[in-house]
């Protein structure tokens, strides 16, 4: 009987650890507030790079060392863990580049989690610094400007035009930049590190640090459940189950 017993339960947990998130899931502490970002697929080099550097705790306690308000807020210098006030940051980093990822439709819109560059002509990106996108709504006849004066007659698709006309974003940096992620909670952590006082470099007066971790495997099918208007998994059943599973996954 114990046998069955057994055998009846491992039926039933099978599909219960056989469970996986569809995306890995980044929640940034700040004094300002927490941020949660969704790590896009499309764009899986730059995934699994950051994914990397957040899982060695890369990033606890360094700066947004460069806010810019209506614009975007960047981070992600090393040497900006101990540096003095004043110093000017954005050179450092891991010694080596993620090959460009941009794709066409993920555009730079208000939340976007976006890698930094400097002007090399393969765009490829910072190994480690990153900006999340503010932006602002801009009217038709503003898009019609930057199409001809900032991005030299290139059109706007509908989907752009779109977007910026309703969540706003920074349209002049798509197609030059890679966009890996989207800020899918926390928002207005990024309006306030935005709004925050800077010096002549857009570096805060006061040092906004961040720390960051990677949702768990249940965290993260919780918060799937919750982007389709579902309830979180959060029985008793379930958490003894979950003991049988690693908290980490890999897509």
């Amino acid at each position: 009987m114990r046998i069955i017993l057994t055998l009846i339960l491992a039926i039933f947990m099978l599909p219960v650890l056989a469970q996986k998130p569809q995306h890995y899931y980044v929640e940034i502490h700040t004094d300002k507030g927490n941020m949660l970002l969704q790590l896009y697929n499309e764009t899986p080099q730059h995934r699994d790079n950051f994914k990397k550097l957040v899982s060695e705790g890369f990033y606890d306690s360094l700066l947004f060392h460069r806010v810019i308000r209506n614009f975007m807020i960047q981070g992600g210098d090393p040497d900006s863990k101990r540096a003095g006030d004043n110093v000017l940051l954005g050179e450092g980093g891991p010694n080596y580049k993620i090959p460009s990822e941009i794709r066409d439709g993920i555009i730079h819109q208000r939340g976007a989690l976006g890698a930094a560059r400097d002007n090399n002509p393969a765009k490829e990106s910072s190994a480690s610094q990153f900006y999340i996108v503010q932006g602002r709504r801009f009217s038709a006849a503003g898009l019609d400007s930057l199409e001809t004066f900032r991005m030299q007659g290139k059109k706007m698709t509908d989907l752009q035009r779109k977007v910026y006309t309703t969540v706003g974003g920074t349209p002049h940096l798509d197609g030059n930049y890679t966009v890996f992620g989207y800020v899918i909670n926390g928002i207005e952590t990024v309006d306030a590190i935005a709004s925050v006082k800077t010096n002549e470099q857009d570096r805060p007066l006061e040092n906004e640090r961040m720390y960051m971790r990677l949702l768990t495997r249940r965290e993260a099918l919780n918060q799937e459940r919750i982007l389709k208007g579902l309830k979180p998994n959060t029985g008793f059943f379930l958490r003894l189950l979950d003991g049988f599973k690693s908290k980490h996954y890999k897509l």
